[in-house]
């Protein structure tokens, strides 16, 4: 059989901002949770750290002028004050300063501690020495900040820089600003960890949502179905939670939303076909995407149409049909491929429309061989001879072959696709199985879909498994 060749399409590596708002808006709830729990976080942090007062000092340090002030020598004492102002500020927290500080406080703040308390700095040029005391209480902060400029004081003039001749010391430092017991809090570091609470709690649940959404490897939409196979979706049912109560949704209730989507694939159908008997083989990549449920629909509707339809369960691991439609199914299919009985004797009637079914019968112990043999390509075309539309459901195409083999008979293949449930890997994996055979993919059927299923997150679809360049040479077959 010859295949279509194109040119796999370039890598969707830009972010689509409709698609993360869909995705922030379908995950709000975690972005919420994040927030509140950045914010509980945030006050519970300011209730166990005890708030810091901070009280500082400044000190002016000069050279005193000889010889009546002469503006040299100004120049050279200004000049040698600010070489030294960062030796100065490293006496500050020497044990010479602190252990008279300490003593000074009557001993009520050892020398270590005093040592983390202080904080000291001097602007770049400048000859100012800014001495910063922090504390739990707002009286101590001034105080230890006050006491230690006095004693730095007392030390740089009275035991560092000394005069020769017993006079004033040439180094001279004055206090020109008193540190002021600072104002007592009022709640305002709730405020502040709080609103950072918020902030980074809001920035985690974002960063969850996303992190998940790359790591969601499923199919969310049969829009990103269509664009990464390019392969068409035939039918969009959406999601019920009362099918496994009522299977037969179009015969129970004819009027809601999931049998109109049906009658929409019925449509479909009858377009793709080419005027003469067509059979159609149903299947899906793993267990559990409602393959038989939808055959089954779609069975009746095709029936309701005028159409002749057979149904065929050719599950012969785990047959289903004949519970769904209601009917007796200890004789079938596997009883007529070993030629126990013959193909009308286990044909049933269903319904008032002219609707055939052919249950499972017996699960043999080879159901691959039987369903790849010549008798099941004869019995096919017994079949066609008698219908419009022939309808075969089959195991997954991962699990095992059999629905690899018995595509070869067919008219075609149509897959279906649970939403949120079957991953891309899987569903590349069966298209490859399928191509392996030579097999005519039709199109998708996507079931589960729920309007509030966004467009997000596909993106990952082709760039994280670079799948497109695989199955290029797999669309557009015969």
């Amino acid at each position: 059989m010859n295949m279509q060749t194109s040119q796999p399409p370039q890598r969707d590596v830009h972010v689509n901002v409709r698609n993360y708002g869909h995705m922030l808006i379908k995950h709000w709830v975690t972005i919420v949770l994040g927030t509140v729990l950045g914010l509980v976080l945030g006050l519970l942090a300011s209730t166990q750290l005890v708030p810091k007062y901070t009280a500082t000092t400044t000190l002016y340090i000069s050279v005193r002028a000889t010889g009546g002030g002469a503006t040299d020598d100004l120049l050279q004492g200004a000049n040698f004050a600010q070489a030294a102002m960062p030796s100065y500020a490293d006496v500050v927290k020497t044990t010479l300063v602190l252990d008279q500080v300490s003593e000074e406080l009557d001993g009520s703040i050892l020398q270590a501690e005093l040592s983390r308390a202080l904080t000291v700095s001097s602007p770049p040029e400048s000859v100012l020495l800014k001495i910063t005391a922090a504390h739990d209480d707002a009286q101590t902060a001034a105080r230890i900040a006050n006491t230690t400029g006095a004693v730095f004081i007392q030390v740089v003039e009275n035991e560092l820089e000394t005069s020769n001749s017993g006079q004033h010391s040439p180094v001279q430092a004055r206090t020109v600003d008193l540190a002021s017991v600072p104002e007592p809090h009022t709640g305002s570091h709730y405020i502040r960890n709080g609103t950072i609470g918020v902030f980074m709690g809001t920035l985690l649940g974002i960063g969850l949502v996303v992190v998940r959404d790359l790591l969601d490897t499923r199919v969310h939409t049969a829009n990103d179905l269509e664009n990464v196979t390019s392969l068409p979706v035939l039918g969009r049912i959406p999601h019920d939670d009362k099918i496994h109560q009522h299977p037969l949704i179009v015969h129970d209730e004819p009027s809601s939303a999931r049998a109109e989507a049906l009658r929409m694939l019925r449509t479909n159908l009858q377009f793709l076909g080419s005027g003469g008997p067509e059979t159609y083989l149903l299947t899906s990549a793993v267990p559990g995407e409602g393959k038989t449920h939808t055959v089954a629909n779609l069975s009746i509707v095709l029936a309701e149409s005028g159409a002749r339809v057979t149904l065929v369960d050719a599950d012969l691991r785990r047959p289903r049909v004949a519970e769904v439609m209601g009917i007796e199914g200890t004789a079938g299919l596997s009883d007529v491929l070993i030629d126990q009985v013959s193909l009308t004797d286990v044909l049933q009637p269903w319904g008032l429309h002219e609707l055939t079914v052919l249950p499972a019968g017996q699960i043999p112990p080879n159901p691959s061989e039987l369903l790849g043999s010549p008798v099941m390509r004869n019995l096919i075309r017994e079949l066609e001879a008698i219908s419009d539309y022939v309808l075969i459901d089959t195991p997954p195409v991962l699990p095992v072959t059999d629905a690899a083999v018995a595509s070869t008979f067919t008219s075609g293949v149509i897959m279906v696709v649970s939403l949120n449930h079957t991953k891309w890997s899987e569903i590349i994996q069966a298209l490859e199985s399928l191509e392996t055979v030579d097999s005519r993919l039709l199109g998708f059927i996507t079931n589960r879909e729920t309007s509030a299923t966004p467009g997000a997150s596909r993106r990952s679809a082709r760039a994280s498994y670079g799948m497109l360049d695989t199955f290029s040479n797999a669309r557009a077959r015969r």
